[in-house]
């Protein structure tokens, strides 16, 4: 038996259980296990958690914090002033509900509260928020109303000094002085495929607005002395362009059809996007207008968003990336004359995993910082102009720098996000630190051997510090950022309520790889009565990456995981990070490079065989898998490949051939792939392996993964002679959280994993948020 890797918070000490299926009563009726799931599922798992999520934000110019305490829909929303370490309390969200549908004349559900950008006045008492798509004001009196904004914004983009803005007719861009109306064009050449600041269209506003040509915002920035502005042209000729029906469209007999441009991941042309400036300052004194193309290589767009562009003091910064993630560029460039010079560059072998790479301006240090996985670690580097390919290491070791939190020019100093530094803690635990220029070791300021979620304050004084395990509930704190001190004590989690209704926490499991010696680590749900006499069938909740990983580290995330609910109708749940996941260097997640079909498979079967050995009660001949997304690809994937292992499966919205999929995603681990390595890591190529039980589940107006991908799928499967399950939800788009979608899910694996009977009505009353 594989022992605990130093790393992990300590192996299942569990004895190996006794198994006598004869000695155990029986379980519980079905249908009593489909009410403790949907507990288990949002709206009623809120009720159940006090201080889940204080969701703090600092405010007020950085003088204080507003923070959320006690149970979702009920929360009393409260204000700590940074400088006298007074709190106030300021309102709860059931009375803030209340007073929201008295001035919108709807009720308001208190547990879908946003309260999006708060900010308080400290003089005033007066909160400001965002809610229900509008701006608010909420006086100490209890006085609620729309927020005055002020002067109008304008339709456009207005320059910081409030002179102009710049507006879109059409294709073409226009600046307008504010103060008397008189417009400029400022291009005149724009066209349907080749528009001047305009990004692409997304399906959601396409759907919303009926059309194929949206309303959509002005895509340009201003300079910071209001005279000039960059933007960019978007060229999407002979872009092929993707068609999707709505069959059930809200008030309309009939079916509407819609065709939009999404980047594919096998698409021989993606759309392009070059930059250029103009001076706005010179178009309006000269009623016409000088286009400056910056000297920058046109740019592949691989997901519909604009180009990464900003101002930097006097100049353009542009963050470039290369089609297939060879290359992440950055560029300077002169406004006036559009030359444009090299900065920093990162080259990748194979490839730049933009998920563990990436560049963050810093200017006040004298270049940009990278962070690079070139030692094979996501590592912190310096990289001044004069040197773009070169670097300044300001971290080193075999652990992984997730995140840049601050940087502070005066002292020099940085604060980021890691994992995996300190020996004495699960490396997947995230923890900040302070780091210097002077290439002394990082200091330490979250010191609890717990994960910690951490938001720093603008200036850098101070950090709200969420520090939990999985099976310990989160202490939400707020410390000094200088030395990592804990200044206030701002909640403690509470699941009482929980564990009062049974429920069996979660158990971090540690094994191998199927290589027989790579540590890999896991979580184990069991349902509510868990008998360790009966045999349970084991259920995988999938999602091999390489992106991102599976496993929860934080206490909240591990118990509104999918994998709580899905074990209370009767079966043991497991999620697994195999070989190939993230935050473990580039060595670990090397086996994924062009190869998603297979990564991980194994490791899954490796391990959950070895939760098998300890725990005889888990029933090894009898495996579900499910997934959503790249999940559900792996789902289909696990079903198709090992069909002597996975028996039943449940994939949802799954990109089950990459080339279809948006072409960000699927070229962050396979790049610039040929044609023959595409249909080898396509499910429809190995449909014919199909031997178990498979349900397809999609959105027929999917916005990420287009509906197409399951339909091809079940072609496939149907072509090879194989029996397949295809649920089509309407009007759903990526997320398919609803209730039918839950009873589906619910009664495929009780009939063909547990054999039982499903109750006969099993639909639930609500949606779910869970993973």
């Amino acid at each position: 038996m594989p022992t605990a890797p130093v790393w992990s918070r300590g192996a299942s000490a569990a004895s190996v259980e006794p198994v006598d299926a004869s000695a155990a009563p029986p379980p519980a009726p079905i249908a009593l296990r489909y009410a403790r799931a949907d507990r288990l599922l949002w709206p009623q798992l809120p009720a159940l958690l006090a201080n889940a999520s204080l969701r703090a934000v600092f405010t007020d110019g950085g003088g204080g914090l507003l923070y959320r305490t006690g149970i979702q829909g009920r929360r009393m929303l409260q204000y700590f002033d940074l400088n006298s370490h007074v709190r106030r309390e300021i309102i709860d969200e059931a009375r803030l509900a209340t007073l929201l549908a008295a001035k919108v004349g709807k009720p308001v559900d208190p547990l879908l509260l946003s309260i999006e950008q708060p900010s308080y006045d400290r003089t005033t008492g007066v909160l400001s928020f965002t809610d229900l798509d509008r701006r608010w004001t909420l006086a100490p009196d209890g006085g609620l109303s729309e927020a005055i904004e002020g002067p109008p914004d304008g339709e456009g983009v207005v320059s910081p000094d409030g002179r102009f803005e710049v507006v879109a007719h059409g294709y073409d861009l226009y600046a307008r002085e504010r103060k008397s109306g008189r417009e400029v064009r400022l291009t005149s050449d724009g066209t349907r495929d080749q528009p001047y600041g305009r990004g692409i269209a997304m399906l959601p506003d396409i759907l919303k607005a009926g059309n194929e040509e949206p309303p959509m915002p002005v895509s340009v920035k201003w300079s910071p002395d209001s005279r000039r502005i960059v933007t960019w042209r978007l060229d999407t000729r002979d872009v092929p362009r993707l068609s999707i029906t709505q069959a059930n469209p809200p008030g309309s007999l009939y079916p509407r059809s819609f065709h939009y441009i999404y980047p594919l991941a096998g698409g021989a042309k993606l759309p392009q996007a070059q930059l250029l400036v103009v001076n706005i300052e010179q178009a309006m004194r000269h009623r016409r207008a000088r286009l400056v193309p910056l000297d920058i290589p046109g740019e592949s767009i691989l997901y519909p968003q604009d180009p990464d562009f900003s101002w930097e003091g006097d100049h353009v910064r542009s963050v470039w990336t290369q089609r297939g993630y060879g290359e992440l560029r950055v560029y300077n460039a002169d406004p006036a004359t559009g030359a444009a010079r090299l900065v920093a560059r990162e080259k990748g072998d194979p490839l730049v995993f933009v998920t563990s790479s990436f560049f963050r301006s810093a200017p006040e240090l004298g270049g940009e910082l990278d962070v690079s996985e070139r030692s094979g670690w996501a590592q912190l580097y310096l990289v001044r102009p004069d040197s773009p390919d070169q670097g300044y290491p300001l971290t080193r070791g075999a652990w992984e720098v997730t995140g840049i939190e601050h940087v502070d020019a005066p002292s020099h100093t940085i604060l980021l996000t890691g994992v995996g530094r300190e020996a004495n803690r699960d490396r997947y635990d995230r923890a900040l630190y302070r780091v210097t220029m002077d290439g002394t070791a990082p200091r330490l300021l979250t010191p609890e051997p717990l994960d910690h979620e951490v938001t720093v304050s603008d200036d850098g004084r101070w950090f709200v510090d969420a520090m939990s395990s999985p099976t310990q509930p989160t202490r939400t704190v707020l410390r000094d950022a200088a030395d990592g001190r804990i200044v206030a004590e701002l909640g403690q989690a509470d699941d009482g309520a929980l564990r009062a209704i049974g429920y069996q926490m979660p158990e971090p499991f540690y094994g191998v790889a199927a290589d027989g010696h790579t540590p890999l680590r896991a979580m184990i749900y069991r349902p509510i009565g868990f008998d360790p006499r009966r045999r349970y069938p084991v259920i995988d909740n999938v999602y091999t990456g390489p992106t991102t990983t599976q496993v929860p580290i934080g206490w909240r995330d591990t118990i509104s995981a999918s994998s709580s609910s899905v074990a209370q109708i009767g079966a043991v749940v497991v999620m697994i990070d195999g070989r190939g996941t993230s935050r473990r260097g580039k060595a670990f997640r090397s086996s994924s490079y062009q190869n998603l079909g297979e990564v991980g498979l194994d490791d899954h079967i490796a391990m959950i065989r070895q939760m098998a050995a300890r725990y005889p009660s888990f029933d090894a001949s009898r495996v579900g898998v499910y997934g959503g997304s790249a999940g559900g690809y792996d789902a289909a994937r696990f079903m198709l490949r090992r069909p002597d292992f996975f028996k039943v499966g449940l994939a949802w919205s799954g990109n089950h051939d990459l080339r279809l999929d948006k072409a960000w995603w699927p070229e962050a681990s396979m790049g610039n792939a040929d044609p023959a390595t595409w249909e080898r890591n396509s499910n429809m190529t190995v449909a014919g392996q199909l031997r178990g039980k498979l349900m397809l589940v999609h959105g027929d107006i999917d916005d990420n993964v287009p509906v197409t991908e399951s339909l091809r799928l079940a072609k496939a499967i149907i072509d090879a002679g194989r029996d397949v399950d295809l649920v089509i939800l309407p009007n759903t788009r990526h997320s398919v959280y609803q209730p039918f979608f839950w009873r589906k899910f619910r009664d495929y694996f009780t009939q063909n994993l547990l054999e039982e009977k499903p109750p006969q009505s099993s639909v639930l009353s609500g949606a779910a948020h869970v993973r």
